[in-house]
Order: structure tokens, then C-alpha cells, then sequence
């Protein structure tokens, strides 16, 4: 099994011991679990605040989980890029003639886990819609999505609720918008739309 941040022996129970005890002096909490699923991608909304990447990996290590993320190739190569693929990244090459889409397909179907990680809206900053990555990666590698909710009000993150896309992909924006509708992330002031009509 690949070593990562996540699973490294030592040191990675150290670092789940220093982030649960920074997130729970700074009053967050994590409910729900993550499924018993071998591969499954992971939504994670709303981001609001640089915050949030510190918030993801407190909620990782609570949950034991050991994840991916996508990212572009030139942040792996030397002399650092193999920290970014101790912290679990995927490198992505914008140069080749496949889009982001089929590289990400193809690195989950060569491993036997793959939870992947993503932020759909792409930025902190307000957004009136979500880019579609995450829903193409997920349909064209037939696997399930996994919400991460973020609410700010209640400094709580929620996880776990699991949704198989469908053959109707309005009614599946739909339904994945439900999940999320109401919620504000770190940053309460920044106005969130989770999906476009």
C-alpha cells in the first residue's frame, strides 16, 4: 500500500493526535463516518476560506481515511514533489491530449482503493455554479459520490451521506444540491450557491 500523510507509521498518528486536538480547541467537530466502499469521491462544500484545507485534513485524520487529490503535474516534480505525493496527490498533465476527466478515471481504475477529494467550486471566492468535473469523473468511473457538508454556524463538519449518480443528470444536480442547500462555510459573509438551475 502507498505510504501518504495519511497511513505513514509514527508519524501520521502523531499528526491525527495534534489535529484532533486543534480542532477541538478551536470547537469543530466531525459527524457521520465515511462508507465501508473501496472507491468513492468525496464533495466537499462550501469553501469559503483558505481555512478549509486545514479543516479537510483535521477531518481526515478523525476519520483514519486515507485519500487523493488531483493536482498539477509540475507540483510533482523535484525537488518537493514527493511531498505532494506523500499528501496524497495525483498528478494531472495538462499538456496531454486527455482531459483532466479521463487521467482521473484512469488512476482510479488502476488502483484497487480510490477515494478522491474535490472542491467543486473550484475557489473560495463566490461562485454562481460548480465546475462538472467531479460529476463526470464519478459517472464515467461508475463510482458513488460522498458528501463532505461544512457548516460554519454550527462548526461542525458532516460526512457520509453516500449518492449513486443516476441516468438523469438534472435530477441527480438536484438532489446533490439538497445535501448542501443552507449551508454556509467558514466564512459566512461570502454568499454560496451550490448549483445553477
Amino acid at each position: 500500500m502507498k505510504l501518504t500523510i495519511f497511513n505513514t507509521p509514527i508519524i501520521s498518528p502523531i499528526l491525527r493526535f495534534l489535529s484532533n486536538s486543534i480542532m477541538r480547541l478551536a470547537g469543530w467537530r466531525v459527524e457521520g463516518t465515511l462508507p465501508n466502499l473501496p472507491k468513492y469521491l468525496i464533495i466537499g462544500a462550501p469553501h469559503t476560506s483558505n481555512w478549509d484545507f486545514l479543516l479537510f485534513l483535521g477531518v481526515i485524520f478523525n476519520l483514519k481515511a486515507n485519500v487523493s487529490y488531483m493536482g498539477k503535474a509540475e507540483l510533482f516534480r523535484n525537488p518537493f514533489g514527493w511531498f505532494f505525493y506523500w499528501c496524497g496527490g495525483i498528478p494531472v498533465d495538462r499538456k496531454k491530449s486527455t482531459g483532466l476527466v479521463e487521467q482521473t478515471v484512469e488512476a482510479c481504475n488502476r488502483s484497487e482503493k480510490f477515494i478522491l477529494t474535490i472542491a467543486p467550486e473550484g475557489t473560495r471566492h463566490y461562485v454562481s455554479e460548480w465546475k462538472m468535473g467531479f460529476y463526470h469523473i464519478a459517472k464515467s468511473a461508475g463510482i458513488p459520490l460522498v458528501m463532505a457538508i461544512v457548516d460554519g454556524k454550527r462548526k461542525s463538519m458532516s460526512v457520509g451521506q453516500v449518492y449513486h449518480l443516476t441516468d438523469n443528470m438534472d435530477a441527480d444536480l438536484k438532489a446533490i444540491k439538497g445535501f448542501f442547500e443552507g449551508k454556509v462555510g467558514i466564512n459566512p459573509r461570502k454568499k454560496y450557491i451550490v448549483l445553477k438551475d
